[in-house]
């Protein structure tokens, strides 16, 4: 048998082989963090390489994402589909072995890490998850839900502000099966840390309400122990700070920035093997060292042990348990689709002004109770963003089972937490916040549309028509970059019925988040038809014509649609024939078909303006060099809204001035 430290040595061969191979890379951690790793993964994680989805696995996260080979390695060795050619293709196109983890690349890799500090607010967001699963479907000798999440990080992740953000509130929700481990080595890309990163991270922890403890990253009991008491503490997130040396084995290298992110060189690495009594060839793993890594029959001994656990659940709850089988394979109810088209139909009937906010809380009060797997949330703004529904129920540390996420100030942490709560499964997470305030989580929003997660964020106060907060509160430029946005889908609803079309959207889509762009003021409902009605899901939709071929087309958003049947209507009693073009999502619009894209913006008119209280360049692919654009170009000002409408050129007069000046060049 093996020894640990021959074991670990895998880990580190590898990763320095792929490393020098790629000629780029981060070999530090990996040598670093050999030690830790193979205590977890040996004689702890529970997990099954054969079905990396199995919904009771532990999870580990890899937040220092640089250090890839790292979990590259312990996925190849303990059996996961990930041979040893994908590691000779680290870093390469299309290699499953990307530069940093990429979610869905590889099986085993349960979050995209590479932004630093997200991974351990991904972990805390699987915590969360697990530990509200647990209260809603746990009973009595049926602990159907139980699992770990572990996590490592390094110092540039302890740096990042969202790592105060997510850590205080794991500690708040006493998150027992969060497990993280510090990787304290003390070196980053510039240097010795000392010199800008001098915090107490064992007292920050501690007034988190963290239970914490200090290792040798390099002793194997030591690190053995610590998990074990970690792992007996039930009401508090647990930090192992472990005291390592990057880079270890490396006889020149070790312990500094060199070995950070720069293969270890050919030289070296033949030091290397020397200092670890590691004679075996690049990428060679001996037999028995490779038998002393697989995990696929531990694994398959310990799904199938909770098989048994779930079918003796199966005969005492069949109804709980068909319900949780549902939510974790994704699925809504077989009725939801019917019954939120009956909602949106009422909404129709009804006929009511209202701020779509008020419209967006009214459906979640609709659609709540037919989905128990939404699990809300607002970043201390649930009273103005109108997020906590009749029946929301807030997560505490002493009861989980709620289904309602109070995140305090932290947009960043919530949107990154609403990221691990979607990748662990069996909620449909939504975070609300302004919509200006989307800056602050704006990278952990970019994290969801690269790893095309379910998850609806919910923005608002969109537009100037906030007033009087003034500029710093007013959003310009943040519409146009979430539409920007490979994977995000974004929905501006110009009244009550297109936010309960949005929100259906949102909820059924499955590859991908959505952003909803919601309205502080109140906006008129629209007359509609049923075709109208019913081409609102497709993005956009005439929602007033002329008869024969329109001169001009109006295209808006929001609370300017409104503006724009207002201007239509005076252009018409002026002699001119208007179609106004509701484009609620412009995405969903761009993906229909050419007939239906055409049949809404007929290619011969040329004509068009387009009018959005947002920054205007966005618009140019619809109107083209021919038409015109009533949009943001500065900053706002502090003013009550209408106002601010008229400062900016969102009136009537505006509209129709703009569209009788380009119908007279056009004469011309």
């Amino acid at each position: 048998m093996p020894s640990r430290s021959d074991l670990a040595n895998a880990i580190r061969a590898l990763s320095m082989d792929a490393v020098q191979k790629a000629k780029s890379g981060h070999p530090g951690a990996p040598m670093g963090m050999a030690d830790i790793a193979e205590v977890l993964w040996n004689d702890f994680l529970k997990h099954n390489p054969q079905n990396p989805n199995w919904y009771n696995r532990d999870r580990f996260v890899l937040s220092n994402g640089h250090g890839s080979m790292l979990l590259y390695s312990l996925l190849h060795l303990s059996g996961y589909d990930l041979s040893i050619d994908d590691l000779k293709n680290f870093r390469q196109l299309h290699a499953k072995t990307a530069g940093h983890p990429e979610h869905g690349y590889a099986p085993g890799i349960e979050t995209t890490t590479g932004p630093l500090g997200q991974g351990i607010a991904n972990a805390v967001g699987m915590a969360v998850a697990e530990k509200a699963l647990a209260g809603q479907f746990n009973r009595d000798g049926h602990e159907v839900v139980d699992h770990f999440t572990y996590c490592f990080l390094g110092d540039g992740c302890m740096m990042e502000g969202i790592s105060h953000e997510v850590c205080s509130l794991a500690g708040t929700l006493g998150l027992g099966k969060l497990i993280a481990f510090y990787d304290d080595n003390g070196i980053s890309i510039d240097g010795e840390v000392e010199g800008w990163f001098t915090d107490n991270t064992e007292q920050r922890f501690d007034a988190y309400g963290w239970h914490v403890i200090k290792v040798d990253g390099h002793n194997p009991e030591e690190i053995k122990a610590a998990v074990e008491a970690s792992k007996a503490e039930a009401d508090k997130p647990s930090l192992i700070i472990c005291k390592t040396i990057i880079g270890f084995g490396s006889p020149n290298k070790e312990g500094k920035e060199d070995c950070h992110g720069a293969p270890l060189g050919d030289d070296e690495i033949a030091l290397t093997r020397e200092r670890l009594n590691w004679p075996h060839a690049a990428f060679e793993i001996p037999a028995d060292i490779a038998e002393g890594w697989n995990a696929q029959e531990k694994g398959a001994a310990a799904e199938s042990a909770w098989a048994e656990q779930f079918a003796a659940y199966q005969a005492a709850h069949p109804e709980l348990a068909a319900e949780l089988e549902r939510r974790m394979n994704g699925d809504l109810p077989a009725d939801f689709a019917e019954k939120a088209d009956a909602y949106i139909k009422a909404c129709q009937e009804k006929g009511e002004t209202v701020a779509t906010r008020k419209a967006s809380l009214n459906s979640l009060n609709a659609f709540g109770p037919e989905l128990p797997e939404l699990l809300g949330g607002s970043a201390d703004l649930a009273p103005s963003n109108l997020t906590f529904w009749n029946g929301a129920k807030a997560i505490t540390a002493d009861d989980a089972s709620g289904n309602y996420m109070h995140y305090g100030v932290r947009e960043f942490g919530m949107a990154a937490i609403m990221n691990g709560v979607a990748l662990h499964g069996g909620f449909v997470p939504y975070g609300a916040t302004f919509l200006i305030f989307m800056e602050y989580a704006r990278n952990a929003v970019r994290m969801a549309a690269l790893m095309k997660q379910r998850a609806i964020y919910v923005f608002t106060h969109d537009s100037i028509g906030l007033g009087e907060d003034g500029p710093t509160h007013q959003p310009v430029e943040q519409v146009p970059s979430l539409r920007g946005t490979p994977n995000m889908s974004v929905w501006r609803p110009c009244d009550a019925v297109e936010t309960a079309v949005s929100w259906k959207a949102a909820l059924e889509r499955n590859d991908g988040p959505t952003s909803l762009i919601l309205s502080r003021q109140n906006l008129a409902h629209q007359p509609r038809s049923e075709e109208q009605l019913a081409n609102i899901a497709r993005g956009a939709y005439v929602l007033k014509d002329c008869e024969g071929t329109a001169d001009a087309i109006l295209i808006a958003t929001g609370s300017e649609v409104t503006l724009a049947l207002d201007a239509a209507e005076k252009l018409s009693a002026n002699g001119k024939k208007i179609r106004v073009v509701s484009m609620p999502s412009t995405d969903r619009f761009d993906a229909q078909d050419a007939a239906y894209r055409e049949s809404v913006l007929p290619a011969d008119v040329i004509t068009r303006v387009a009018i959005e209280a947002a920054h205007k360049d966005f618009w140019y692919k619809y109107v083209g060099l021919e038409g015109a654009i009533i949009g943001m170009e500065t900053f706002g000002e502090s003013a009550p809204a209408g106002q601010l409408f008229e400062e900016f050129g969102f009136t009537v007069d505006n509209i129709v001035g703009t569209v009788s000046e380009l119908l007279e060049e056009l004469d011309d």
